[in-house]
């Protein structure tokens, strides 16, 4: 996976083509790709791949997100893009219950709607997940407990409450340390950050007050790690602390660096972008993915369906060892 994310990076960073097989009525297709916020690392990256798809195929694929994570903010923007008449929606929804009613109007209205990190969403044709989101949950819940003796209290942080697979990768990792680490001990309730790295960072401070005996914590939000190491360094207590989470080298870093933080598990955000795009492009011309298909993407090529979702394999562990093997 390591070269194959490599890969993927060069072949962004060159221009060079992915195998696509878009169809030629792609370059008169309109597909919009709705984030959860603009402006922020993650789905700065994921744009990349979304102007990738653009550049390969000539469709008219662009990406617009809402200024703040306001699950409000982002079904105006998904009731301006259905005004605007695109022919497909790829979204990453803030709250997947929020939006469904205009994902139906979006449906209704003979629009494709592909989405990404919302597995229980109802009104689209497709969903695609970078894998199973409780197993990923579990992947963090491991290294943090083996970096924690398997003993102590731990605390977790996810971007919003609403947002389906930030909880499905806590839930995931809390009910694998109940069987597997049962001296390890859940303090609080999810810690809510609003994908905002202050916010992380205001929430950590909390938890380590309240919980001054603390030894791990667990992030969701692409910002969440980045807010925690700053909290542990400024109270000077990276050696006695494990913090894992969901984030990119480019976020992490230089906590990685430190040591303040240690490990991060990620996707590939402009692969995924990529991704919802292509299927988009599938759906509008008539195909459909089965099971242990190819999409000719990194991660994505023995996909398993189930229902409308699609789960590659596509996640990747870092930490400061690694980390200079994945420049985004």
């Amino acid at each position: 996976m390591k070269l194959k994310l490599a890969t993927m990076a060069c072949l962004l960073a060159t221009g060079s083509a992915l195998a696509v097989g878009a169809p030629a009525s792609a370059q008169d297709k309109s597909i919009a790709t709705v984030v959860k916020i603009a402006g922020i690392q993650w789905f700065n990256r994921m744009e990349e791949g979304v102007k990738k798809y653009a550049a390969d195929t000539g469709t008219n694929a662009f990406q617009v997100g809402p200024a703040q994570a306001d699950p409000q903010q982002q079904a105006a923007l998904l009731e301006d893009m259905i005004a605007q008449g695109v022919n497909a929606i790829a979204v990453v929804p803030m709250s997947p219950e929020a939006i469904e009613p205009v994902l139906k109007r979006a449906m209704d209205a003979g629009i494709v709607v592909i989405s990404h990190e919302a597995a229980s969403q109802q009104n689209v044709n497709y969903d695609i997940e970078a894998f199973k989101n409780e197993d990923f949950g579990a992947n963090l819940m491991e290294q943090m407990a083996t970096c924690m003796g398997g003993t102590g209290e731990y605390a977790v942080f996810v971007g919003s409450l609403t947002s389906q697979t930030h909880n499905q990768w806590v839930d995931g990792a809390i009910a694998y340390q109940k069987e597997k680490y049962p001296n390890m001990v859940l303090v609080g309730d999810k810690n809510e950050t609003f994908d905002d790295q202050q916010k992380a960072y205001e929430k950590a401070q909390e938890v380590l007050r309240a919980y001054p005996n603390v030894k791990g914590l667990q992030g969701s939000a692409s910002t969440d790690v980045a807010g925690i190491g700053l909290a542990i360094e400024e109270r000077g207590t990276a050696d006695g602390t494990c913090v894992f989470g969901t984030s990119l080298p480019s976020i992490a870093g230089q906590y990685l660096e430190t040591g303040a933080v240690d490990g991060i598990g990620f996707w590939d955000p402009s692969v995924a972008g990529y991704a919802m795009n292509k299927l988009a492009t599938m759906v509008m011309a008539g195909e459909t993915v089965t099971d242990g298909m190819d999409l000719g993407l990194p991660g994505y090529e023995a996909v398993k369906l189930d229902g409308k979702v699609i789960y590659g394999q596509a996640w990747v562990n870092v930490n400061k060892a690694n980390m200079a093997d994945y420049p985004f």
